[in-house]
Formats: C-alpha cells, structure tokens, sequence
C-alpha cells in the first residue's frame, strides 16, 4: 500500500444492507487495512460528510478530501495502491445462468411472506421484504438494459414497487424481467461480451457489470432468505453453496 494511505485515515462511507458495501468493508479486513467505518444511512454526520465530497452513492473509499467509488474492487486495489490480485469472473454464461437461478428463487421466496410481513422494514434499513424481492429482478433489469445501451444509474437502485402491489404482483413482474433477460440473452451476438457500457461509475467493461449484477442480486436474495427465516419460514429451495460458488460474494449475509 502506497505512504499516501498508510499516513492518512481512510474511511468508508457506507449503509445498512448495501452489499458493495459490506463487500468493500470485509475487503479491507482481509488485506489488514484499518479503515474509520462511516454509516451515511444512521449518522447525519457521516451523511454530511459524504455531501462535502460531492458523492451521493456508497460505498466510498476516502482518504482526506480525495476518494474513489468502490463498487468495483479494482478501483479500491488501485485508489490504495494495493499489491493483490482479485479472482478472475465466472464466464458470461455461467453468470447469467447464475442470475437465472436467483430469479427464479425470488420468485418463489416472495411469495412466501404473509402480507403483513411483505411490508414490514428489515432491521436497521428501511427496506421491506417486498421491496428487496424487487430490488433483486430490478439489478437483473438494470444489468439487461446497460448491455442495450441504458445508462446505469445510481438513483434507479432505490426505486420500489406501488405500495399496493402484492406479493403475487412482485413476482408476477419479476417473471416478466426474467423472461425479458432471457430473450436478451438468447439474442447476445457477443457471448463474451467484449465491449463496454456507460455506469453511473464510469465506462466499464460489460463482463464487468455483468458479474456485479449477478453476485449483487445473489447477495440481495441470500437477505431474502434470512428474512424468511426470521419469520421461521424455511425458503422454498434455498441457494446452494454451488449457486454461490465463483461469486465474490461477502461473507456475511447482512452488514
């Protein structure tokens, strides 16, 4: 790691829930790097602090008034001038096929939670199971629509279904993207999808995204598990330790 890191503080700014964030966190643990843990979403301060920057997503990784946005890893490794080398990505199929199964057990684990739990808010985020079961098909959208050609921006990720929406209405329309993304790729012309798409963090490789996309929806449907467990409701054909397998995923579900 560079002087310019070890002489000063680094700090991560992240919030309850968010998986880059959690997976920037324990990043950090590994390589045996000290960091001052700032939670945007419970401390005005930290919120505050991020603003002054002139971010508004998490995870970040600052040191004094310069920062990099740390939703991929490379970037931290390089922000940190760090000497370690990250896994090389599942191939694009296989992390479609990953997305495929996430889908389809999103499908089935919403359907699982009685009306009232659907909408009741998950420990120290205000996200509620409903809304997370979204938010995974929403990723897989997200993900399609940047190989189209579709800015993926950082504001689309906090959008959440009507209020009125049931259970079945969240997987019936999460069906629909997941019959959506499959045509998508079925139709690919590049199956190593060498080429790149315009983020909310740059211009990225699209095998990039595409493994961002797919471990961040499996991270988001693991939540969903625990969820269901909290209720003492065991997931309908839960994930696998294979379906994880390949995918750099936190350890930890939530965080």
């Amino acid at each position: 790691m560079s002087d310019t890191a070890t002489s000063a503080r680094i700090k991560v700014f992240w919030q309850p829930g968010c998986s880059s964030c959690l997976r920037t966190k324990e990043f950090l643990t590994q390589q045996g790097i000290e960091f001052e843990s700032r939670d945007v979403h419970n401390d005005p301060q930290a919120q505050a602090e991020l603003i002054e920057l002139g971010v508004r997503s998490v995870p970040v990784v600052s040191i004094g008034k310069h920062y990099t946005l740390a939703q991929s890893l490379k970037d931290v490794v390089k922000f940190l001038d760090l000497r370690t080398t990250l896994a090389e990505p599942l191939p694009a199929a296989e992390l479609v096929r990953r997305l495929d199964t996430v889908m389809s057990a999103a499908s089935r684990y919403v359907r699982q939670f009685t009306p009232g739990q659907l909408h009741e808010p998950f420990r120290n985020r205000r996200r509620t199971p409903g809304q997370l079961c979204y938010h995974v098909f929403r990723i897989a959208e997200m993900g399609m629509e940047a190989a189209q050609g579709i800015t993926l921006r950082f504001e689309s990720f906090d959008e959440v279904p009507p209020e009125t929406w049931t259970a079945d209405d969240i997987a019936r329309w999460g069906d629909d993207v997941h019959r959506r993304f499959d045509a998508w790729w079925a139709a690919e012309q590049d199956p190593d999808v060498n080429y790149t798409v315009s983020t909310y963090y740059g211009t990225r490789p699209f095998h990039e995204v595409l493994e961002r996309t797919a471990w961040h929806a499996t991270q988001h449907t693991r939540q969903v598990m625990l969820m269901l467990e909290s209720h003492g409701i065991a997931p309908d054909g839960p994930l696998t330790d294979a379906d994880l397998e390949g995918l750099p995923l936190p350890d930890e579900v939530w965080g």
